[in-house]
């Protein structure tokens, strides 16, 4: 059992698999007796799931990058305050569907804001706190998207943008895992579910001996 709260984030291009991998490695976790909080972003708390729906509304395509950008941010501080930090202080080994690098990757490299502008604001809304290990589920940004559609029959606001925003996320997320190569983790999330989740589960056994 862990006497420490452990924070593991999960990221990538849309149709990645990452609920299914979370699911699956959450459920692994507390067979083993770990206390989990599982949690997702935008979202996680009353008030950011409310700000989620502004955000990922299609009818909001007027939606200024800027305004975008600061909803994320209020959105993540509340998530932080309310949930996040008060689970990993409880010693939880705490799971998040994105958190502080899809602000740098959307934003940042897929709508061109400044990225320094961004780590600053991220810096506020994360209040120190700061994931042990990321999975970037990785694939075409062409199959992630139909894989979504195939599964949902619709896309957000966000996955409806042009082919070429999804491949700026895409190439953010490895900008920032050759950044980070000790926290963010590329996994090729083109192979079999199965082979997905044995590159996971190999990298959490190796956090967790520590």
């Amino acid at each position: 059992m862990a006497d420490r709260g452990l924070f593991i984030t999960f990221e990538g291009t849309d149709g990645g698999g990452k609920t299914t991998q979370i699911q699956r490695l959450t459920a692994d976790l507390r067979e083993a007796g770990y206390d989990i909080c599982l949690t997702r972003e935008p979202g996680g708390t009353p008030i950011s799931e409310q700000i989620r729906d502004m955000l990922l509304n299609p009818d909001h395509s007027e939606m200024a990058a800027t305004t975008e950008l600061l909803l994320y941010a209020a959105s993540r501080a509340q998530h932080v305050s309310e949930v996040i930090k008060p689970a990993l202080e409880a010693g939880k080994v705490v799971i998040s569907s994105r958190f502080a690098d899809a602000t740098v990757v959307y934003q940042g490299y897929g709508r061109g804001l400044d990225l320094e502008r961004i780590d600053r604001l991220n810096r506020i809304a994360t209040d120190g706190v700061t994931p042990e290990v990321t999975f970037v589920l990785d694939l075409p940004v062409e199959i992630g998207l139909q894989r979504v559609q195939n599964s949902r029959g619709g896309l957000d606001r966000l996955e409806r943008e042009k082919i070429e925003f999804h491949h700026r996320l895409r190439e953010g997320y490895q900008i920032i895992a050759r950044q980070e190569p000790q926290r963010l983790k590329i996994i090729d999330a083109q192979v079999s579910p199965d082979q997905v989740y044995a590159q996971i589960q190999a990298i959490i056994q190796s956090l967790l001996d520590k």
